[in-house]
């Protein structure tokens, strides 16, 4: 395994790109490989007839119709072959409420694994006792933990040394690491055929096989530093991030093609678009952009700028509540890669309905949330403090930091596990 840099790491600029030999993985770790098919895995996701029957609406706790129904009075998604069905089309966070753990997760350890760029390594830390138990290395600038689809398998992505790193979540452990070419982040089409292997160097999504990560196909793009994904509430399309030339793109995911592409601009400066959500009802994308200050929104389907919400320095990660309600806007505290530390960090929360911010939370002191996830229950809201080497807990009932935890160095795409959901979309885990 290369020795990590000593330097801060970044992804490749728009002008250099990294030498390699291109390799794919020939397979997974043997028990990882024997996890539960998630097309048939008890509770697990099942495909779609375009059928529903109607079921009761989404509750305020998160609770939801269960798979197969559809809320009352909503006319049911025609979703792609073999994607699951939407309970509630008016929420399509509906499946992701407390009451909705899988029973894939089933033996979890309630933990939190975080990537550490620079380190090299993943530090693990009780949920509990909120105390770091484990630290493993796993390769060259490990960027972000990725839930698989079935939900039985976490994957440190180790960007520059192209490979991934399997974990098992019902012990905290490593698998054997094997080899994928340039993963800076990863997901899954939302029928659980294909992995997509964002080679954000390459400017590629791979499509490749949900278990072996062997390519399938190679989707070249121009989206100068693609990174982040989400994808339209029938899984028809993705939308991605363009890091690097202040856009986005709109991918057909069944014939996979590239078929739109969008400037984001805020008062004439291009933007740095970082991550990005889709509305509740799957109508409007939230593109959260690094220089403006704040997230722009864009209709999914015209694929068109519409407005944007101020929120704070440097917006970088985005979370639904487990609700759906409400959106988590990560605002890094600075608009430059690299740091500095101590930057003017917060969370901001976005009521979906209205678009409108109606809290900010400071992180103490200074500091750089930036990616992560919530708890099952929603309560605690973890991020990675990128620049500053530590994590930050938020509590979201009583809207502000509670701790931070000391980690290795350039905390970045960490995951908090089990989540609840029938299953994963990928990045640090976006469920549904």
């Amino acid at each position: 395994m290369p020795s990590p840099s000593p330097l801060a790491p970044r992804r490749r600029h728009r002008t250099t790109r990294r030498l390699g030999v291109a390799a794919v993985a020939l397979g997974l770790l043997a028990g990882a490989c024997a996890k539960t098919d998630p097309q048939v895995s008890a509770g697990g996701p099942t495909s779609n007839g375009g059928a529903s029957s109607t079921g009761g609406a989404s509750s305020s706790d998160g609770a939801a119709p269960t798979s197969g129904e559809v809320a009352s009075g909503a006319p049911a998604v025609d979703v792609i072959p073999g994607m699951p069905p939407v309970p509630n089309p008016s929420n399509l966070y509906s499946e992701i409420g407390p009451s909705n753990l899988s029973p894939a997760t089933a033996g979890a350890k309630r933990l939190v694994y975080v990537p550490n760029e620079r380190s090299g390594n993943v530090t693990v830390i009780d949920q509990d006792s909120m105390k770091v138990i484990d630290t493993y290395p796993t390769g060259f600038i490990p960027q972000h933990v990725v839930p698989s689809y079935d939900l039985t398998t976490l994957y440190a992505l180790n960007n520059n040394g192209n490979s991934i790193t399997p974990i098992d979540p019902t012990t905290g452990k490593p698998g054997k690491t094997f080899a994928v070419d340039d993963p800076y982040n990863l997901y899954w089409t939302p029928d659980g055929k294909s992995s997509i292997i964002v080679a954000e160097a390459k400017q590629r999504l791979d499509f490749a096989d949900p278990k072996t990560l062997k390519v399938q196909q190679e989707l070249q793009t121009d989206c100068d530093g693609i990174n982040h994904i989400d994808f339209s509430i029938d899984g028809r399309y993705l939308a991605a991030t363009c890091e690097f030339d202040g856009s986005i793109i709109k991918v057909d995911v069944v014939n996979r093609k590239v078929v739109g592409k969008l400037t984001l601009k805020q008062d004439g400066v291009l933007s740095q678009p970082q991550d990005i959500r889709v509305s509740p009802d799957g109508k409007t994308l939230y593109v959260a952009d690094l220089k403006s200050e704040g997230v722009f929104t864009v209709d999914f389907e015209s694929f068109a700028q519409t407005g944007h919400i101020t929120t704070g320095v440097g917006a970088h990660g985005l979370y639904p509540s487990r609700d759906g309600s409400k959106l988590y806007v990560i605002n890094r505290g600075t608009p430059l890669v690299g740091g500095p530390p101590k930057g003017k960090g917060s969370v901001s929360v976005v009521d979906f309905a209205t678009n409108q911010m109606t809290a900010n939370w400071p992180v103490p002191g200074g500091g750089s949330p930036d990616m992560g996830n919530l708890s099952a229950d929603g309560t605690k809201l973890w991020l990675g403090g990128r620049y500053d080497d530590e994590v930050y807990v938020f509590d979201t009932v009583k809207g502000e930091m509670i701790t931070r935890i000391k980690v290795g160095q350039g905390p970045h795409g960490l995951t908090v596990w089990p989540q609840p959901g029938r299953y994963s979309l990928g990045h640090t885990g976006n469920m549904r």
